[in-house]
């Protein structure tokens, strides 16, 4: 019987500032990810896009960040998740901006706990006390490990969906002041481009898939900005000196090469941003080699 993957679009622009990341599904429609999983000889079925209200509606929710709609959202996500593992499918969630993670992790954690691999330049762990924007997609890891507004906390069921030290952060390059700090202090492995750049991706994913070795299932959350701008051009907030082509595909080839994962997040694409597609192009193959793509 061959393994089934559940696409499931999330275009939702609220959790940040920049316009355009909700065309993201579209986008990864566009460059072929379902045919490109299908080649590879799994079952791919297309869920479409979970229901996001369009932004310039909710001008009565700007003062508060979009707050109601984003725990909404997440909530949907969240069934969305559950739903798909009970059925035995890994859910593919196409973003939109981050924030829906708060929903999708959730759900995959449901009834089993999992290890989150968290590719990003940012560490999206402040709190509305320490967030110098405000904007919600910077908070996604705080929230799952229980820390910020309660209406993203108990997204789906109450409380923390996951433990900071089931948590590794790769690709980190642009932290605020007390985010450093929180981050710090949190119990979250973290490993910066400085890591990278002096240790080698290969010995850091090896390193990061040994934290969670004590779990036997993954989800990795990818954040297309957690590459270097000039790789991929289209995504919400960039943020120079980034991962390298290959250094991503080197990661994700080392995570497959577990035969853990239950689920992914592929985010914050932005294609008005973008050249001919080429971030989301980009972000199909590393999704390919995820999944089991390999060179021979």
């Amino acid at each position: 019987m061959r393994e089934s993957i559940r696409i499931i679009g999330v275009p939702i622009d609220l959790g940040q500032a920049q316009r355009g990341v909700d065309l993201g599904p579209g986008a990864l429609r566009y460059a072929g990810i379902a045919a490109h999983l299908a080649a590879l000889g799994f079952e791919v079925e297309d869920a479409g896009n979970l229901l996001v209200p369009v932004r310039d509606v909710l001008a009565h929710e700007r003062e508060v960040h979009f707050l109601p709609s984003i725990s909404k959202i997440c909530e949907a996500a969240y069934q969305a998740g559950r739903a798909a593992i009970e059925e035995d499918f890994i859910p593919l969630f196409m973003g939109g901006d981050h924030s829906l993670a708060i929903g999708s992790i959730g759900g995959i954690t449901h009834d089993a706990p999992a290890g989150i691999i968290w590719i990003d330049a940012h560490g999206d762990f402040n709190t509305p006390q320490t967030s110098i924007t405000g904007n919600i997609h910077g908070m996604c890891v705080a929230a799952l490990v229980g820390e910020g507004y309660p209406e993203l906390v108990n997204v789906g069921r109450p409380g923390r969906k996951v433990k900071p030290e089931d948590v590794v952060m790769i690709g980190l390059r642009e932290l605020d002041p007390q985010e450093k700090i929180r981050l710090r202090q949190s119990g979250v492995a973290v490993y910066t481009m400085r890591d990278i750049d002096e240790r080698g991706m290969g010995r850091v994913a090896r390193e990061a898939l040994a934290r969670l070795g004590h779990l036997d299932r993954l989800h990795v959350s990818l954040d297309l900005d957690a590459l270097d701008p000039l790789e991929v051009p289209g995504v919400g907030t960039t943020s120079p000196g980034g991962l390298s082509y290959r250094e991503a595909q080197l990661l994700m080839e080392i995570i497959a090469d577990s035969r853990k994962l239950v689920g992914m997040d592929v985010v914050e694409i932005n294609p008005i941003l973008d050249h001919r597609n080429k971030t989301a192009k980009i972000a199909v193959e590393l999704t390919a080699s995820l999944f089991g793509k390999s060179i021979i």
